[in-house]
Formats: structure tokens, C-alpha cells, sequence
């Protein structure tokens, strides 16, 4: 399969960005009729190219003039490869710091550096070089290649594939199986075919007929068709410049800064804990101002948490994981103020005296290897699928504190916590009720305040309890009646003497046994209690079972009742009950037989 690259381009305006993508691959970059009058790029341009290990390189061609400054960074976003332009003629210019400085924000971390125009000034070659190694010294670029070249006259356009496929060798392979979260560029309508978008795709495949979420919305698009650079295909694998045929979104309802996403595997966030990169000072800056992550733009709202970390909140939500990347760009400016780090989607509110204090010491101790420890100390337990959504690692060996249970990892001390407040609950119960038998699982959720009732039953278990009848009970206290204890005891020997008779409500009043009572023995399996208030013996089904075992096969309800020695009132119930435990078969309106007879 052939390997596929996406490669962004940066640099001032009129350096020779588009000049350069068009001499690579004989693509014109620029679509608008302006930006070729006027020889200046407004909007994102896309070629591709053929290298000679056979890799195949798209390139998004940015605009360098500041006031399209939203495009460049819509174009940079969601590239995993920068290619900076600077001119031998200019040299470093404003707008080429403007552009390191988004790709530093970004931490990308790939590229090689061009020396454009080179025909224009062949002797400033040198103190160009000495230029970029002064203004990339403190970021990722410091060490990239440098190549000088000419668009015009060809010259480097050789070498320039060539330092390009030395620095791919060392490229990790992307996630094919990753969720899909693609940021749109482009959206249009194409007769006969419907909305199509276009955009990078960086991680995970894309296959016809998947089925994409339209982020913030509740719309679902199938995917109808695909394409990269219009050769059609069935699935496309990252990284690789995508355009997609979507079935069920018309092109007027997205557009760039939208993004598709396989549904439910992303937290969707509009509030998030940062760190911003060296040099950013979160209480230096504009409570407003504008982020940019992919395509999207959003504006936010700053609370800074100390001088490194600070909450922003977004005026729409994003699919986010930790460890995303955005740029920060003031409100009214031009210029990029720096960038930030996404530590958490879903953080906790802020309500007490020092509680930013307290939550930037929290984000200053978060690591990889930590972060989910610190995670399920503050919820307590978090399932597998909230972990991937919101862009977790899981490490491996599990921390000694972290518990891996059925897709949910939970803290040892809170399940030992949890454990102990039940043991106390049900403890409580049967001081106040005996005949209970326990508290309802329902009642016992409530209580923990559980994120699942999932993790009942492991709760149960480490508090040495057990589960029955919908109830949460101590199997070593045993439940009692209290007052009405006597009564049962009596009426327990008068339906084993006389099992097929049920007493009557004036019986059960004489005994002092009330709905209550009778319920609560019935939870005990010391009764059982049928419909029309027919109550019998636990046994009495089985013992009636014998009976009717020796019956001529089928049988009439009149054939029961002499069998049993009983009244229609107990009867009918009894073989209803029978019935519904599949012990017996209703033929017709007056026939059974035994099951299996």
C-alpha cells in the first residue's frame, strides 16, 4: 500500500510558497481566478506529488499575507509536516515568525525549511541559513534540512524530494483504527453526487458507507464516496488528503471549521483545563480571545489558574482529547500570542476560596503515566470508553491504587470506602426494620452515588454482602419479624399441616398479619404470596406437583381441585403460579398436563 504524507506550507506572503508547490508537482495551488491576477494566495490550495520511493506527498498551500491569517492556520491545523518557506531575496521576514511561531504552537514537530527565489539572490544563501538557524533555534525545527531553491529556474528542485523522503524515513505510522475526527476545509455541492467535503485525514480509515457524526449537532451523514486527489476509492488510510461524498447533510449546513467524527467515541467539551507553551502567561492575556485547533476557530473565555495554567471555555463545543494542541490568537490582533495544551475536557468545578490555586497544583503534577490515577482519585471510578473519548492513556502495569474491573477502572480506597458506607447502610436497615431484609439496590446506588449500577455488584462483593430479590442484604444477619415474628411461625405450621388451603383475610387479620408483614416474610421466602391475597406455603407448589403428577394426562381444574382437596379460590392461583414457572401447560380453557408429559 502506498504510504501517504500531508505536508503543510508557511512563510511570508510572496516568498514563493505557491511557486514552489506548483514547480514540485505541476499543480496550479491557487483555484481563485483573483489570486492568479493578483498573484497572491487568499485560500488553501492543494497538490500532489510522486516521490521517487514511491511515497505519495499532498501538499495544502497556505496564504502568507496577515490578513488571511484564519486560512494559514485552518491549512496548518491538521498537518502533521510543515514545509517553511523564506526567500533569499527578503529573508526572515515578519510573517515567517508569525507562522513559526503557529507552528511551534501546534507542536509540529516534522518539516524541512526551503530558501526560495534563489535566482533573485544566490549570494544570501549563507546568512539566510544563519537567519533560520538564529529564529528556529529554540523550537522542533531547529535541526531541519535546509534547501535552497529556485521555482523559476529549477534549481534544488531535485534535492528538495530527496531531503523530503529522508525525513519521512523517520515518520511513525498513524493509527488506522483511531476514531475518525475530520476537520472539514472545504464543502461544496457537486451536481448529481451531493455534498462533498474535503479535508486531512490523520488518523483512522474511512470507508464507503460509514456513518460520520456532524460535531455539536445530531445529524449522521453515510459516507457515499471517497476520493484523494480524484482518484476514487473504497477506504482511505492516514495521512491523506480526503474528499468525501456524505449522504445526509446538505452542503449549506457545514463548512470549514466543522468536524465529522465516528459517533460516540468523542467528548464533546466546551470547557477545558490548559498549560500553555513557553512564553505564555495566562494572566498577562485578554480574558477574550480566539483559539484554533484543526480548521475550527472558537472564541473563549480565560479564567487564568496561576501564570502557566488557566480554564478556557469555548463559545461551541469540540471534539477534544487531552494532549491536544491549540493557538492562541487575540481578539482585534493579528498576531499569535502563543499556544496551549489541553490537560482536561471534562475538569471540576471551581466554587471555593483557593480553589484555582489548588487546581493548578493538580495540573502541574499531571503526566502521562499519572494522569489516570489523578483522574479516578477525583471521580472515584471511570469506564474504558470515557478513558478513550477524552484522550486518557491507560498505563501499563496499572497503578497500585487503580482496580481494572469490567471495562471500568476504579480507585481501591473510594471501593473500600463505598464498601464500608454499604456495610453500615444495611446494618442500619435492619436496626430500624428487621423485616426488610436489607436496603433496595436501587436505594444502595442513590447512596454510593455510583457513576453505574454496574458497580453494584463489585461493591457487594468487597463489603462481604450479598444480592437477593432486588435487595442488598447481610447474609450474617439474620432478618426477623419482630412482633409479628410469632404469627408467622403459627401460620407456617398451619400450611405445612394443611398446605393446599389458603387462609382467609379474616385468618390473617386474627393472626395480626397485614400487607406489611405478609410482604415482608414473602422477602424472607418464608410465604409465598399469590395474586387475589393467596397465601401459601413456600413447599405447597412442590407438594402439589406430586399430586398432580399422578393424574391421567391432561387434566381438568376439577381434577386438581379433588386431587388437592382444595377450593377454587386457592386453586385457580396455584395452578397459575404452576404455570408460570413452566412446571405445568395450559392446553386450552379448562385443560393442563405436567410438562413433559
Amino acid at each position: 500500500m502506498t504510504q501517504r504524507f500531508v505536508i503543510a506550507t508557511a512563510g511570508h506572503v510572496d516568498h514563493g510558497k505557491s511557486a514552489l508547490v506548483r514547480a514540485l508537482t505541476g499543480t496550479e495551488p491557487d483555484r481563485w481566478d483573483e489570486e492568479r491576477e493578483r498573484g497572491l494566495t487568499i485560500d488553501l490550495g492543494f497538490a500532489e506529488m510522486t516521490l521517487d520511493s514511491g511515497r505519495s506527498v499532498s501538499f495544502v498551500d497556505v496564504p502568507g499575507h496577515e490578513r488571511f491569517l484564519g486560512n494559514m492556520l485552518a491549512g496548518l491545523g491538521p498537518a502533521p509536516i510543515v514545509c517553511l518557506v523564506v526567500s533569499a531575496d527578503d529573508g526572515w521576514s515578519a510573517q515567517t515568525s508569525e507562522h513559526r511561531d503557529a507552528i511551534a504552537a501546534l507542536g509540529i514537530d516534522t518539516g524541512l525549511v526551503v530558501i526560495s527565489k534563489l535566482d533573485l539572490a544566490p549570494d544570501n544563501v549563507e546568512i539566510v541559513t544563519q537567519q533560520i538557524r538564529e529564529e528556529l533555534a529554540d523550537t522542533a525545527l531547529a535541526e531541519a534540512p535546509i534547501v535552497a531553491v529556485s521555482a523559476l529556474a529549477g534549481t534544488g528542485l531535485d534535492t528538495f524530494p530527496q531531503e523530503l523522503d529522508g525525513i519521512l524515513n523517520g515518520i511513525d505510522s498513524p493509527d488506522t483504527s483511531a476514531p475518525i475526527r475530520y476537520w472539514v476545509d472545504r464543502s461544496f455541492a457537486v451536481k448529481g453526487a451531493g455534498t462533498v467535503v474535503t479535508g486531512t485525514l490523520a488518523a483512522g480509515t474511512l470507508r464507503i458507507n460509514d456513518v460520520l457524526q456532524l460535531s455539536g449537532t445530531d445529524t449522521q451523514a453515510t459516507v457515499r464516496n471517497l476520493q484523494s486527489h480524484g482518484s476514487s476509492a473504497n477506504e482511505l488510510t492516514p495521512v491523506t488528503r480526503a474528499a468525501v461524498n456524505l449522504r445526509g447533510v446538505d452542503a449549506e449546513n457545514i463548512t470549514r471549521g466543522d468536524v465529522l467524527v465516528t459517533p460516540g467515541a468523542w467528548f464533546h467539551t466546551e470547557v477545558v483545563d490548559v498549560v500553555g507553551t513557553p512564553g505564555v502567561d495566562f494572566t498577562d492575556l485578554a480574558q477574550e480571545f480566539s483559539v484554533h485547533i484543526g480548521t475550527a476557530t472558537a472564541y473563549v473565555h480565560c479564567r487564568p489558574l496561576g501564570t502557566n495554567f488557566a480554564r478556557l471555555t469555548l463559545d461551541r463545543a469540540l471534539p477534544l482529547h487531552v494532549g491536544d494542541r491549540l493557538i492562541l490568537r487575540g481578539t482585534g490582533q493579528r498576531l499569535i500570542t502563543g499556544g496551549a495544551t489541553v490537560l482536561d475536557v471534562d475538569p471540576p468545578t471551581l466554587r471555593r476560596r483557593g480553589a484555582a490555586k489548588r487546581r493548578a497544583e493538580t495540573l502541574g503534577q499531571l503526566g502521562a503515566a499519572n494522569h489516570l490515577e489523578v483522574e479516578i482519585t477525583r471521580r472515584g471510578a471511570i469506564e474504558q470508553a470515557s478513558l478513550d473519548a477524552m484522550g486518557i492513556p491507560v498505563p501499563d502495569p496499572l497503578p497500585e491504587t487503580v482496580l481494572n474491573h469490567d471495562e471500568w477502572f476504579i480507585h481501591r480506597e473510594r471501593l473500600a470506602a463505598w464498601a464500608r458506607q454499604l456495610r453500615d447502610a444495611v446494618a442500619a436497615q435492619y436496626e430500624r426494620d428487621p423485616a426488610a431484609g436489607g436496603i433496595s439496590q436501587q436505594a444502595a446506588v442513590h447512596l454510593l452515588e455510583l457513576p453505574h449500577r454496574n458497580l453494584l455488584q463489585l461493591v457487594v462483593e468487597h463489603a462481604e454482602l450479598a444480592e437477593r430479590s432486588g435487595r442488598v442484604t447481610d447474609p450474617g444477619l439474620k432478618p426477623t419479624l419482630g412482633a409479628a415474628e410469632a404469627a408467622v411461625v403459627q401460620l407456617e405450621r398451619r400450611l405445612l399441616a394443611d398446605p393446599f388451603t389458603a387462609p382467609t383475610a379474616d385468618e390473617l387479620a386474627e393472626l395480626g398479619l397485614s400487607d406489611k408483614e405478609l410482604a415482608a416474610a414473602a422477602h424472607q421466602q418464608r410465604l409465598l404470596r399469590l395474586p387475589d391475597n393467596i397465601v401459601l406455603h413456600p413447599k405447597t407448589p412442590a407438594m402439589a406437583m406430586r399430586k398432580l403428577v399422578r393424574l391421567e394426562q391432561p387434566f381438568t381444574a376439577a381434577d386438581a381441585r379433588q386431587a388437592l382437596g382444595t377450593t377454587r379460590r386457592t386453586l385457580i392461583p396455584l395452578l397459575e403460579h404452576l404455570d408460570a414457572r413452566g412446571w405445568t401447560q395450559r392446553l386450552d380453557g379448562n385443560l393442563r398436563k405436567v410438562s413433559g408429559r
